[in-house]
């Protein structure tokens, strides 16, 4: 907290030199009200909104003294049909602002609405306008105050013109009887049908009897006490006893860790084999990381009442285990910039990942929004672009409000600032080098750079007045004289840098070479490092005369659109004297062809090149196999699965974005990675795909070219996200579906030519998965660390004669209700079946730790919703 202030006092002190400093920096609370209500998303390709403002008790609010600004899922505005007493400017990014029209007049008491309309349906609560603040002028047109407006309300959406998207979404609108019908082929199993273990191993077999875990001790082989240790304090979390380690060799009454690459039958790197009988644990790995993975496996084999009650026997089941992993890269990706997450947040989210045998983690710590990490010699990496406050122009050298984030730096209960220091990152790099995930830093370039480009300015102004210009230049990110007019995927006017600066790449050689400093004090070496590379928006470049002064000199560029391929040719010479391997978003491995189409680019197909492809949905539903049948090894990163920042379905209350869909714990685990348009079934606004069918004419994994799809990997971006308690949301139970599809043998469905059998088969799978998570994992992830923020799924409920029924998405979560319109408890009676739909009926699901879903209402015999 003493870091955060004096931070916030530095960066107060910046700023006041560069803008004009309002006369208090508190948090001031101001007294007007605000309302936002969704009209329609059925206008004009877009939707309707209303802002009611009421001036409780401020000073009058004229057309010159006052300013609102907030942040809304961006979209472009749309003109307004009748005239309106204030206007909505887009400003930069998701930052809008609210500013009277000439004649407006609020004096204290009254309440005054405009309309506005912009782009694209909206459907979500997180979607309506957040951080909201007021800016107060002086006659002159000076900030004179900023508050806050606490004082809001969100108007619940509740008709089908605010719950779909417009005329051209296909899905149902949200309702508690909408997700009866689509958990109506799921039935309860019992716990001898459910898997073992998640993710499935390669072999498993099961004998009669059991072993007793407690009481024994742990003995490991040379250089194996990490995973000893590791074993020992889950094994003591989960039991609450001690289990003793030493150095040593096997016996009938341990637990005995060992690594012979000789003894495995998968051959390959992170194999294991775990055998349990009478004569005790034996995990023996091809490597260390094997063992780790076997320990996984044994602790998922403790039965769920130990979990429960530490009373409970902790007796493990006579099995042998053979396993090896499906993709030696099995990765998390997590954005801590858009909204940024505590260091401990992230060991949580690394544990998580060890339980489920993930093995890399993609830490997104540079975007538009925010620079997360110490970068000894460029403090203002941190002072700068670690923070989000108001400023009074996007030009100012500083970063504006995103997410919510309000006015204020370091505000409690936001997320837009923040940071690790190197300590904090060399820390993380060891916690997870102990669970053998290895971490990939992200530095992106050449767009989604604002964040870093502010932090350059501040740090030129601040040489240039102190009369260092050499200096000043040597990481300026940007051509002053660039006119260039462009709008990102993130409504962004100026997040690209230039590329004909060599102090653009001289900065990235500088944080790449930071970075490696920090791996080498962790006992690592920074061998791969993600260069972005994505979204670079049309037009950037097009007036700079710098970029167009290369341009003359390299006629064979042609076009500033091209540039980005020189950016990445450039910046690869660099990581190469490094000996990098660097990974990027699609678009580094992507020409364009005459027509404006992407086609691989086969300049980078024999370097050390990794694409990470996500658009599978859209205009290049083919493209990651287009890129593997052209040599390059390929991350899969599907948005039609993986994506877990989108939300899990189309309920205003459920949190997320949605612009390719809704992604559950299904889609995770329903996925053929050689076999996709087998199970990319549905489009992103609900329509049934049939890319499996020969007819789509879509390019086709080659049997040669499997080995370059060397994995799989989810994301998790963080616009919606707001702390550790929302990202766990978010993440669990998703991670456990992904898992599967990353770690597990082929399963039978993926293959099958016949769609309606496909399905069917999926569908028997999918049963048997939703039911261990529900039975098993829930009660795992309850009693781990101290307990995971997953989501349990709400009741599905309908009316039918006169009779509420109600199921749930993942059976062995129990449903409890109540007929007096009082709230369900784990005392409230449990479902069983059919009830008669009189009165007011909740109904609650709980997991068997006691967990709970949200409560479903039933008014009589209307139809169900969603508190």
């Amino acid at each position: 907290m003493k870091l955060s202030f004096l931070l916030l006092a530095a960066f107060t002190a910046f700023i006041s030199c560069n803008q004009p400093e309002p006369k208090t920096q508190t948090n001031d609370i101001a007294s007007i009200g605000m309302k936002w209500k969704l009209v329609s998303n059925f206008t004009d390709s877009g939707y309707t909104a209303r802002i009611s403002l009421v001036n409780k008790k401020e000073q009058q609010l004229t057309d010159k003294n006052w300013a609102v600004f907030f942040s809304i899922a961006p979209s472009p505005l749309l003109q307004p049909e009748q005239p309106q007493p204030a206007r909505l400017e887009h400003i930069n990014g998701d930052w809008y602002k609210l500013s009277p029209n000439a004649g407006f007049s609020l004096p204290a008491g009254d309440s005054i609405d405009i309309i506005y309309k912009a782009a694209e349906g909206r459907i979500k609560e997180t979607d309506q306008p957040l951080g909201i603040y007021i800016v107060f002028y002086d006659g002159d047109g000076k900030e004179e105050r900023i508050a806050k407006i606490e004082d809001y309300t969100l108007v619940p959406f509740t008709r089908k013109e605010q719950l779909l998207r417009g005329a051209a979404d296909q899905e149902a609108p949200a309702s508690a009887a909408k997700a009866y019908r689509e958990n109506a082929g799921l039935s309860v199993l019992k716990p001898d049908q459910l898997l073992p273990i998640i993710p499935t191993p390669a072999h498993f077999s099961q004998g009669k009897g059991s072993f007793s875990l407690e009481g024994k001790a742990i003995h490991y082989a040379s250089s194996l006490k990490n995973e000893a240790d590791i074993l020992s304090a889950r094994l003591k979390e989960i039991t609450g006893k001690d289990f003793a380690v030493s150095e040593g060799t096997a016996d009938n009454e341990s637990i005995y860790l060992s690594v012979d690459p000789s003894a495995v039958k998968e051959k390959k790197k992170e194999a294991y084999q775990l055998s349990i009988s009478e004569n005790g644990v034996a995990i023996t790995g091809a490597d260390a990381a094997g063992v780790f993975y076997g320990i996984q496996s044994l602790l998922a084999l403790i039965p769920p009442p130990v979990y429960l009650n530490k009373n409970e026997q902790a007796a493990v089941p006579f099995v042998t285990i053979d396993d090896a992993p499906r993709f030696g890269f099995r990765s998390v990706h997590l954005d801590v910039s858009r909204n940024f997450q505590e260091k401990e947040t992230v060991f949580r989210v690394l544990d998580v990942m060890a339980q489920y045998k993930l093995n890399h983690f993609l830490l997104y710590t540079s975007e538009d929004e925010g620079w997360r990490v110490e970068i000894p010699g460029l403090p203002e990496l941190t002072e700068v672009g670690a923070q989000r406050s108001h400023v009074s122009s996007m030009d100012a050298p500083a970063l504006h409000p995103a997410y919510g984030s309000g006015p204020f730096a370091y505000d409690k209960g936001h997320y837009g600032s923040g940071f690790y220091t190197r300590k904090d990152f060399i820390e993380i790099l060891k916690y997870a080098k102990k669970r053998h995930i290895k971490v990939i830093p992200e530095l992106n370039f050449p767009g989604h750079a604002r964040a870093a480009i502010k932090s350059m300015e501040a740090r030129y102004q601040r040489l240039m007045k102190e009369g260092k210009e050499a200096e000043a230049n040597e990481y300026r990110l940007i051509d002053p004289a660039d006119k260039s007019v462009y709008l990102s995927a993130q409504m962004y006017k100026d997040n690209v840098v230039n590329v004909a600066r060599e102090s653009t790449y001289r900065f990235f050689e500088k944080v790449v070479d930071e970075f490696s400093k920090m791996y080498e004090e962790a006992g690592l070496k920074l061998d791969v490092f993600h260069a972005g590379g994505d979204e670079v928006a049309e037009g950037a470049w097009t007036q700079s005369p710098e970029a167009l002064e290369l341009l003359r000199q390299h006629p064979e560029i042609k076009d500033p659109k091209n540039l980005q391929t020189y950016f990445f040719r450039e910046l690869l010479k660099r990581m190469e004297k490094r000996n990098l391997e660097v990974h990027g978003w699609e678009e580094v491995a992507l020409t364009k062809d005459a027509s404006g189409k992407y086609i691989p680019n086969p300049e980078f197909a024999n370097k050390k090149v990794v694409p990470y492809t996500w658009n599978n949905l859209f205009d290049y539903p083919d493209l990651a196999y287009q890129l593997a049948n052209a040599g390059y090894n390929v991350v899969l990163c599907n948005v039609s699965n993986f994506y877990f920042d989108l939300a899990y379905n189309n309920d205003p209350k459920e949190p997320g974005l949605y612009w390719a869909g809704f992604i559950d714990t299904k889609n995770a685990w329903a996925f053929a990675p050689f076999n996709m348009f087998n199970t990319t079934l549905k489009g992103s606004m609900g329509n049934e795909l049939h890319w499996d069918e020969p007819a789509a004419k879509l390019q086709n994994l080659k049997p040669e070219a499997r080995k370059n799809i060397i994995g799989v990997e989810a994301q998790l971006w963080s616009e919606t996200i707001k702390g550790r308690e929302m990202l766990e949301y978010y993440m669990l139970p998703k991670l456990i579906g992904f898992s599967e599809s990353a770690w597990s043998p082929e399963r039978k469905w993926e293959t099958q030519p016949n769609r309606g059998q496909r399905i069917k088969s999926m569908e028997t799978g999918w049963n048997q998965f939703a039911n261990t998570i529900a039975q098993k994992e829930f009660v795992r992830l309850a009693h781990t660390n101290g307990g995971y923020a997953y989501r349990v799924p709400p009741a599905g409920v309908i009316i039918e004669n006169g009779q509420a029924k109600a199921n749930v998405a993942l059976p062995g979560v129990s449903i409890h209700y109540t007929t007096n319109g009082s709230e369900p408890t784990l005392q409230s009676a449990i479902y069983n079946g059919p009830v008669p739909a009189m009165g007011t009926l909740k109904f609650k699901t709980f997991d068997a730790s006691g967990k709970s879903g949200r409560t479903v209402v039933q008014e009589g015999a209307q139809g169900p919703k969603l508190n």
